[in-house]
């Protein structure tokens, strides 16, 4: 009997904190899609969404976003201004942010010519006057590999080594009829010299 009213007293005050919260507006961030997969050089678009107020600006706002697992800047947006020069090299000129969908509470990030080692966890911190927040997700990048059709056709014969094997060939040719040619008259100055010599011995 006593567990059962320590278990309905923690309900309750759960219950109570769900609710307090609803009604205060907590601050949260959410991220629109926790896994992406892409083949390399070609551009994704990474989303959050966060709580607005009405009442609020942009520019009060602070917003972190990084490659977790490398420690690598992909974006800082610092009282409503993007800070371009504290990304990492590894993205710069890659990135676009979509700042039209900020008022609506959406982080928008266009990442461009993707690479292999751009995969792994993207974490992002949204920081305001009412409250701070983060979510995460996960990137793969996958490498492109050729079709077997074009393997073959990069991995045969240069047209420049076809010509050069051509040239060897009739060069080939050619030496053998020069030897056709001369031949004979190799074989007649041999035996000239042969039969020579032969007189000679008899001779003496």
């Amino acid at each position: 009997m006593m567990m059962m009213m320590m278990m309905t007293m923690i309900f309750r005050i759960l219950l109570l904190i769900n609710l307090i919260s609803c009604v205060s507006g907590t601050f949260v961030v959410y991220v629109t899609q926790t896994s992406y997969q892409a083949e390399e050089n070609h551009n994704i678009t990474l989303e959050w969404t966060f709580t607005t107020k009405p009442d609020t600006s942009s520019n009060s706002l602070y917003i972190y976003c990084e490659l977790f697992t490398e420690h690598l800047v992909l974006f800082r947006l610092h009282d409503g201004v993007e800070v371009s020069e504290s990304q990492d090299q590894q993205f710069s000129g890659r990135v676009q942010f979509d700042k039209d969908v900020l008022r609506e509470g959406r982080i928008r990030l266009h990442l461009s010519r993707l690479r292999t080692e751009d995969s792994g966890l993207y974490l992002c911190e949204v920081k305001t006057d009412y409250g701070f927040s983060s979510d995460r997700c996960r990137l793969s990048v996958t490498a492109v590999h050729q079709p077997e059709s074009k393997r073959l056709t990069l991995s045969g014969p240069h047209p420049r080594s076809w010509g050069q094997i051509i040239l060897y060939f009739l060069l080939i040719l050619t030496l053998s009829a020069a030897v056709l040619v001369v031949k004979p008259q190799l074989c007649a100055a041999f035996s000239f010299c042969i039969s020579s010599l032969t007189r000679k011995k008899n001779k003496y």
